[in-house]
């Protein structure tokens, strides 16, 4: 699974969800959860578009899930 980071964007006035180990997968969402289903959305069509042009797609790194919440 890749990692997804979500942030408030005072500019758009919502919230961006970013997956950084796929170049420029990114969607953007009014909640928090709306984001995190946008870039779902983004992910698959990612993946699905890299396989059918040929491109190298990343394997997933292995991340902690509570890394920097302390």
């Amino acid at each position: 699974m890749y990692a997804i980071e979500i942030f408030y964007s005072e500019e758009d006035e919502g919230f961006v969800a970013i997956v950084p180990e796929l170049a420029g997968c990114s969607a953007f969402g009014e909640t928090e959860e709306n984001a995190l289903q946008e870039v779902k959305v983004a992910m698959q069509l990612w993946l699905e578009t890299a396989k059918a042009i040929g491109r190298i797609i990343p394997v997933p790194q292995k991340r902690s899930l509570v890394a920097g919440l302390a």
